[in-house]
């Protein structure tokens, strides 16, 4: 696809840097490499350039770039500028670039949109990118990167491929049913391999929390008493003051949140309000969100006073684990040894904190599973999914006699997962789905 006009954008992130670098894309790239550069370096090699405005002033000196298409990320012209990390070295030669003809600033995503309609990426890919470029811990870019691979692509086009085939084989039946070579039924072929493609896609769906909790991170809750230790915990596990700790019952009243990585997994751990009867007006609202938060986690840490116990009611349905606090308050002996709890702490003494870091770890790993296993990673994926398999549950509860409407049923199912990787995409779609993306990407 060739489009009329060029595109700039910065796409080395922050200023100020060491180096910045600005990328530009279209039919005018080679135009604006001669104007600002002063030469169109040889494909793909590195040249130690001057850069100037249009008038002749000297913007700064740095590296040229020039990547012919179809040979580039965009599938068209593509050059990319390395120049002095300044802000006032970037607006000028950004300022100079624009100022030609043709030339204007890039949207988000564009770049990569101009990849995907150009055909060097799908939808997955595309989406894969994304998710690189914000990718926080390891386990995050793992899944991005093996996405990015066309792994999950791979998966959606080969249901494609199978629902295509049987589509021809229930056309051929309709068509040619009065030849030799065509079989006189396709129900034991065609029916069983849509059987099976449902529970494929069904046990496929199945794994999507696994990828929200690589991407979004594995949702712990800190749950307990008044005074039960839960922002002394939140201080202690983040290893800073992040929540206000006082001897005054009800100092948290909203949630407070840190994210940690632990051994590449992102966590997001939330202190609470104290949960206890007949609480002040705002307390009691800080009570019902923390209780609400309780319900949707992953897991609960559900804090005890050892010291001064002190039972809460909740009907949590979360995973949970229980856990005494403040045993530097208590005297060796049997209470340290109580097996009500899966593990005893001290955030005054550190004792404990190590262990139940451990537990938490744990936790988060079991949950996230393989990251090596083909997951859906987006929303948007499921909804398709979900429509492809109650297009095949259609045409499956369909009598062997319609058999127009039954291979209906699985063109509109192998349309659905077509826009899963935007082999089949609306325009309007596209637009949501790249300007999530972040500009010079």
């Amino acid at each position: 696809m060739i489009f009329q006009d060029s595109i700039i954008a910065l796409s080395s992130g922050r200023l100020p840097s060491g180096i910045a670098i600005i990328r530009i894309s279209g039919p005018q790239t080679r135009f604006v490499l001669e104007t600002i550069a002063s030469k169109v370096p040889a494909p793909r090699h590195a040249s130690y350039s001057q850069f100037h405005s249009r008038d002749g002033a000297l913007l700064d000196t740095g590296i040229a770039l020039f990547f012919p298409g179809p040979a580039s990320f965009t599938g068209e012209d593509s050059a990319e500028l390395h120049v002095h990390g300044g802000r006032a070295v970037v607006q000028a030669v950004t300022e100079a670039i624009i100022s030609l003809d043709g030339l204007r600033l890039a949207e988000p995503g564009e770049f990569t949109r101009r990849a995907f309609l150009n055909g060097k990426v799908d939808l997955l890919e595309a989406e894969s990118l994304a998710d690189l470029v914000t990718a926080e811990t390891e386990a995050q870019r793992r899944f991005a990167v093996l996405n990015g691979e066309g792994r999950q692509s791979e998966l959606y086009l080969d249901w494609r491929r199978r629902l295509i085939h049987a589509r021809a084989m229930i056309e051929a039946e309709m068509d040619f049913a009065d030849e030799a070579d065509i079989p006189g039924s396709v129900s034991a072929t065609v029916w069983t391999d849509v059987r099976k493609m449902i529970d494929e896609i069904r046990t496929h769906v199945r794994g999507f929390h696994r990828a929200e909790i690589i991407r979004d991170g594995f949702d712990v809750v800190i749950l307990g008493a008044p005074n039960a230790g839960k922002s002394s915990l939140l201080n202690a596990l983040a290893r800073r003051e992040v929540a206000i700790v006082t001897d005054e019952p009800g100092t948290t009243r909203d949630l407070v949140e840190v994210v940690l990585d632990l051994d590449g997994v992102k966590v997001r751990l939330t202190d609470t309000a104290g949960i206890r009867e007949a609480p002040g007006k705002v307390e009691a609202i800080g009570i019902g969100r923390a209780l609400d938060r309780a319900r949707e986690a992953d897991l609960v840490l559900y804090l005890k006073d050892t010291s001064s116990p002190q039972s809460i009611s909740d009907d949590v349905k979360a995973d949970t684990l229980r856990i005494g606090t403040k045993i530097d308050l208590l005297d060796e002996g049997p209470q340290r040894q109580t097996s009500s709890y899966d593990a005893l702490i001290s955030t005054a003494t550190g004792e404990g904190i190590d262990a139940l870091l451990e537990l938490v770890t744990g936790r988060a790993a079991a949950a996230v599973g393989d990251i090596g296993d083909i997951l859906p990673s987006r929303q948007r994926h499921i909804s398709l999914l979900s429509k492809t398999t109650e297009f095949l549950e259609s045409s499956l509860s369909l009598p062997d006699d319609q058999l127009e409407l039954r291979s209906e049923n699985l063109r509109l199912a192998s349309d659905r997962l077509g826009r899963i990787s935007g082999a089949v995409d609306p325009e309007d779609l596209l637009d949501v789905i790249f300007s999530q993306f972040c500009i010079g990407k």
